[in-house]
């Protein structure tokens, strides 16, 4: 399979909207899940996308930015991943593991940027003292604009102009060095959520934990709606839960505040 002139210009365009949002942090649709699915539409593939965009998620489920340690870029990452899954025909855990050049690339792009922008702090400190608000407004969206289109320019060059060499340079990859990719693809989003679990689980939810394992793994679903659906129900337990817990505090807390301040009536 290979892509189309068209397929690449609109591929770009939606890197560019995603890579806004990424810059701007607005709508979240840069994570893999909604890139790698609507990639995957636009080059004719749902299913692929879909299964990808799972995959993908959860690699970069427990990747996040800490301090100056960035992770990878998510959009390339997404991108990438059904690109060469698409033009390759390898599966989306072997081209998760090949997408990760292209998405590290990206996000060094990203990084320049961050130091770069940093020397435009002194204009916008003096346009702002100034009351120049055409030059003021220029000046704070010109990095996202220069953002925004570096994303297209980089996804356009990956996704069409170099697939030929991309696609060859994969297919000579030897039988041992592909299957290194395609384990390392399917170990990615173990780890991520693991990453994930580390800084979100606590104790009194392992349990809950342990019965979705449980679920997912040892009974026969013909999808995992059901768990999902099971999800949804703990979840909607723990939270009333919750509240209950919240509204007896809130009344003990009331009475005992009562009963150190005096009553009315009681002479006091």
């Amino acid at each position: 399979m290979t892509v189309s002139l068209g397929q690449g210009l609109i591929i770009s365009l939606f890197a560019i909207i995603a890579g806004a949002d990424f810059w701007l942090e607005g709508f979240y649709i840069f994570r893999p899940m909604i890139v790698c699915t609507i990639t995957g539409l636009l080059l004719g593939d749902l299913k692929l996308g879909i299964i990808a965009g799972g995959l993908t998620e959860l690699a970069f489920a427990g990747l996040t930015p800490v301090g100056g340690t960035q992770p990878p870029n998510p959009i390339m990452a997404g991108i990438m991943t059904v690109v060469l899954a698409y033009t390759t025909g390898h599966n989306p855990a072997t081209a998760i593991g090949l997408s990760l050049p292209f998405s590290i690339l990206m996000q060094y792009i990203v990084l320049f940027y961050y130091s770069a922008f940093s020397l435009l702090t002194r204009k916008t400190i003096e346009y702002a003292g100034k009351a120049e608000t055409k030059k003021f407004t220029w000046i704070i969206l010109a990095p996202t604009f220069i953002v925004a289109l570096t994303y297209g320019i980089f996804t356009f060059l990956c996704v069409y102009a170099a697939q030929a060499p991309m696609s060859n340079l994969v297919n000579a990859m030897p039988g041992w060095l592909s299957h290194g990719f395609e384990i390392a693809g399917g170990i990615l989003p173990a780890v991520g959520f693991a990453m994930l679990l580390k800084n979100m689980l606590k104790n009194k939810y392992v349990p809950y934990l342990l019965l979705g394992f449980t679920a997912a793994c040892f009974i026969k679903f013909g999808n995992l709606m059901p768990v999902a659906v099971i999800g949804v129900a703990l979840a909607m337990i723990e939270f009333a839960r919750a509240k209950k817990d919240r509204d007896t505090n809130e009344k003990l807390r009331e009475i005992e505040q009562n009963s150190n301040s005096g009553g009315d009536n009681d002479g006091i």
